[in-house]
């Protein structure tokens, strides 16, 4: 068994996800500290281009996008569940929209001028700039649109209304007990909570703040660091698990063995080349070849990505 590789950065939202997700599981883990900006060399040695934050390695087998991430961490360890028998398709589903829908609120909301003032207030203007000129590159050519702060206020009391009234009739987590919606709604929060100007759009509403400390308390597991290097080499020496047994299917004709690009459709679309060897339901597999990183499986979620011809 391998062990289990994040390669994040502390402020990231969605790094938070995969933390708290780990720690919901209780697992163990190492902690490969990665840039906030590109370039990340030694990420894209195992994604092949992939950019976004956070990427789960097992061995030779790289995970990227929490949707997936998480679902890997379920079959590592099936209790307690990410996606309770009867309620999967309502966590799942709502999982998705808060990783769509709340982010972008929350995103818009910390990314307006005087919250940024104050989450950029000690570090060099020279950082200032590169993030400024990252996000905007991160956000290039996809589908994904920055919603105008105006709006992202005007609609901010909506979503936390809802909120509020669900926890009122749900018991101490969203569907009753713990689950991956829990933690997908959890990571947007817990951004609005890095500065004083934004938290009180969380903490102003006292059932939402409550619930969100039962979810932070999950912790992020049992975690030691590793370097980068030791992350690549690890990669380098390991040899990709077997692919699912389930059949391989594509409803646009793609074959076994076919060299693809697959990359997000919203944002960070820089696409992944490949030799496609699986496509799930849920799950596509590329393999690649890595002049450090050796053969390599990436793994990516069938939802919200796109697959091409090379």
């Amino acid at each position: 068994m391998h062990e289990l590789i994040l390669h994040h950065y502390p402020t990231s939202p969605f790094a938070e996800k995969a933390r708290l997700l780990l720690g919901f599981k209780q697992l163990s883990w190492r902690s490969v500290m990665i840039p906030p900006v590109m370039p990340k060399p030694d990420l894209t040695a195992l994604t092949g281009g992939y950019r976004k934050t956070p990427v789960l390695q097992v061995g030779a087998d790289i995970y990227c996008d929490t949707a997936l991430i998480a679902r890997r961490l379920e079959a590592e360890k099936a209790t307690p569940a990410l996606y309770p028998e009867a309620q999967a398709f309502n966590v799942a589903t709502f999982a998705q929209w808060a990783d769509s829908v709340v982010f972008q609120h929350a995103v818009s909301l910390v990314f307006a001028p005087e919250s940024m003032a104050v989450r950029f207030a000690k570090v060099p203007p020279e950082f200032a700039k590169a993030f400024a000129a990252d996000r905007a590159a991160l956000f290039s050519g996809g589908t994904a649109s920055r919603l105008p702060l105006e709006q992202a206020r005007h609609q901010w009391p909506v979503i936390m209304g809802r909120l509020q009234l669900q926890l009122r009739s749900g018991g101490d987590f969203l569907f009753g007990e713990a689950s991956v919606a829990d933690i997908a709604l959890a990571h947007p929060l817990w951004f609005l909570r890095g500065t004083p100007v934004t938290a009180p759009l969380v903490d102003d509403y006292p059932e939402v703040a409550a619930w969100l400390a039962r979810v932070l308390d999950f912790g992020h597991g049992s975690l030691s660091e590793m370097s980068s290097e030791q992350a690549i080499a690890v990669a380098c020496e390991a040899t990709p698990a077997a692919l699912p047994e389930d059949d391989f299917v594509d409803p646009n004709g793609f074959q076994p063995g076919q060299m693809v690009r697959i990359a997000a459709v919203d944002y960070g679309v820089d696409p992944v080349e490949g030799e496609l060897l699986y496509a799930g339901r849920e799950e596509l597999i590329l393999r690649r070849e890595d002049e450090r990183a050796g053969t390599v499986h990436v793994h990516f979620p069938r939802l919200g990505f796109r697959l091409e011809a090379c």
